[in-house]
């Protein structure tokens, strides 16, 4: 959940570091550092706070050198302060010989503080990472391999580890090692980089190898090296970002979570690419490895996920019981990696995750995979670890989305859910027009996102009503309860308001003892087979004084007639209205948060990719 990004090569490492570290800061903003090796030694400069306080810091006493590593902190282990700030140090007799970066939780940390402190080695910190730096500082006593070093002491440690570590005894090195915690090597002409996200790297490089949990790798400026603990040198995997070379820059927008709202149209079209086969009424993926066979046996579907893409997994679960009468169930992953859930031998295990690296979704693959079950991915980071272990998957191709509040990558879910129920119904019982029907449904998505985005001075009033409640109620039947959650969700995380979302007809059943005139309720209401019963809900609202604000068909005057503000999405087959009834509540929430003055892009507590439990 933190940022790491290293490197070396001939030009000024801090300039590179620091750009880094603002592509990261989504991950982690307490507190950032860096260090570099120069002719002098080691250089350390660290700073609680963002990262512009690290900027303002390097003003005055820069860090000079080619080679170095850096961090930007999301706290675990001791407060948000320059001392508990990364990179640490260890050495002993206040003479460092090494600075690490870490990500992930030491959890034998005091163990090993008190045999450390035992031998004379002094602590600076509360956090474990130091810890790690004292423990390699040790190896360097009996050797000048930082390499080597490294990999003996990560056999002391249990828990996570993301690790940048470099050393003045080995100058123009950057040493890296994965377990539980993501790392990503750009390779560049008389250069190398080290990140934790490839967003960090990609202005400098398109060529990246991923490692995989138990790999260490060793970079000079003009070589690599990689090391599996057990299993000696490997020769990586090289994959090359597909990703446009503005697609990790703000290009304008005040923020990134606007900016992947509203680039919500092309992210469909690149979803949905290559995908569609009209003439055959279905759709085609390359990436499922199972066979028609294969796929006709299945007779259950399991969607493991967490956040947002647990909400996605909720708008397929209607999708492909409707359309291909395959009964679905969607797990919290955090609960099913560790229930004894039962599955039989007809059952297809899907997880999904943004960044391919979420410890809980991961943890429940594995689990998945451990009873022998085929297990797919739906993942949008290309050489994640999901995406790696996964026995096949479908990409998202959504490119980086680097807001915390996730936008771009739930509709590129929801469209890909909505391809995958349609290839399971064309594989059963659906029929060519019907199949051609959702084909012209899914084709139109695009055009139709970019009217709703033409609402936005609507929105903004609705922002209004909402800006000054503590509470606010989302609500929505059938396939747009799952939107009704994944509102609310957006809601909470930029603006800190409380939001539930519901079943519409739960309302009665518990929550209508909230409705008042401070509470304003949001209806997911589009025309559909339930429409006449959400009327009747949002009248019941009505008669208690509840403030409403409803996302309803263009054109649909019995809605807009009892709402206090009407929020228009166009004319569509039911099958597709959630990724168009998503795009007013995401705008609604991102204009919540401007009223309230919230850091929309960094909000407290969160982090984009969650990698420890």
């Amino acid at each position: 959940m933190c940022g790491i990004v290293g490197y070396t090569g001939s030009h000024e490492a801090a300039p590179i570091l620091v750009g880094g570290l603002r592509r990261l800061e989504y991950r982690g903003y307490d507190s950032a550092g860096i260090a570099t090796l120069d002719r002098a030694g080691l250089v350390v400069r660290r700073r609680a706070g963002r990262v512009r306080a690290l900027e303002e810091l390097l003003d005055t006493e820069p860090a000079p050198g080619a080679c170095g590593i850096s961090h930007t902190r999301w706290a675990t282990h001791g407060p948000a302060t320059d001392r508990n700030a990364h990179p640490h140090v260890g050495g002993r007799g206040g003479s460092p010989t090494v600075a690490v970066v870490h990500n992930g939780v030491i959890e034998n940390h005091s163990a090993l503080r008190r045999e450390l402190e035992a031998q004379g080695f002094a602590f600076a910190s509360q956090t474990d990472t130091e810890v790690i730096a004292h423990l390699i500082a040790r190896e360097l006593e009996s050797t000048d391999d930082l390499f080597a070093a490294v990999q003996r002491a990560l056999t002391r440690l249990e828990g996570t580890y993301g690790l940048g570590v470099v050393s003045p005894n080995r100058p123009g090195e950057v040493i890296g090692a994965r377990f539980g915690s993501p790392l990503v090597v750009g390779l560049g002409e008389g250069e190398h980089l080290l990140a934790s996200d490839p967003v960090a790297i990609a202005p400098h490089t398109a060529r990246v190898a991923f490692l995989q949990d138990g790999e260490v790798v060793r970079l000079t400026p003009h070589d690599f090296e990689m090391r599996h603990m057990e299993h000696g040198p490997i020769t990586p995997r090289v994959d090359r970002l597909d990703w446009k070379p503005d697609a990790v820059e703000l290009g304008g927008h005040a923020h990134y979570m606007i900016k992947e709202i509203r680039e919500q149209p092309e992210t469909v079209v690149d979803a949905c690419r290559g995908r569609l086969r009209r003439a055959e009424a279905t759709a085609v993926f390359g990436g499922l490895n199972l066979s028609h066979r294969q796929l006709r046996r299945v007779r259950r579907v399991v969607f493991a996920a967490c956040g947002t893409s647990w909400h996605a997994a909720l708008v397929g679960e209607y999708l492909i019981e409707r359309l291909a009468h395959l009964p679905v169930e969607v797990e919290y992953a955090s609960e099913f990696r560790y229930r004894n859930a039962p599955l039989d031998d007809r059952t297809l295990v899907f997880v999904l995750s943004q960044s391919g690296e979420t410890a809980d979704t991961l943890g429940a693959l594995r689990e998945a995979k451990r009873r022998g079950h085929p297990t797919l991915a739906i993942v949008n980071t290309v050489g994640s670890s999901i995406a790696r272990e996964a026995d096949g998957g479908i990409y998202l191709h959504a490119g980086p989305e680097v807001g915390v509040a996730s936008t771009k990558a739930f509709s590129a879910q929801v469209a890909v859910l909505a391809l995958l129920a349609l290839y399971l119904g064309r594989l059963r019982h659906l029929s060519f027009p019907d199949g051609l029907a959702v084909v012209d449904a899914i084709e139109s998505v695009p055009a139709l996102i970019g009217e709703v985005l033409k609402s936005e001075p609507l929105v903004e009033r609705a922002a209004s009503e909402i800006a000054g409640a503590r509470n606010a109620l989302y609500l929505g039947r059938d396939i747009h309860f799952p939107v009704a959650l994944e509102g609310a969700l957006k809601l909470k995380e930029i603006s800190y308001i409380h939001a539930e979302g519901y079943p519409t007809a739960e309302m009665k059943h518990g929550p209508i003892a909230l409705v008042d005139r401070e509470t304003p309720c949001v209806f997911v209401a589009p025309r559909g087979s339930l429409h006449a019963k959400t009327l009747s809900n949002i009248e019941e609202v009505r008669a208690r004084e509840g403030r409403i604000i409803a996302v309803g068909t263009e054109g649909d005057d019995a809605v807009a007639a009892i709402s206090d503000v009407f929020l228009p999405i166009p004319d569509a087959p039911e099958v597709i209205q959630p990724l168009l009834a998503v795009v007013p509540l995401q705008l609604l929430a991102y204009h919540v948060a401007l009223k309230r003055g919230c850091d929309i892009d960094k909000p407290r507590n969160l982090a984009k990719s969650v990698t420890v439990e």
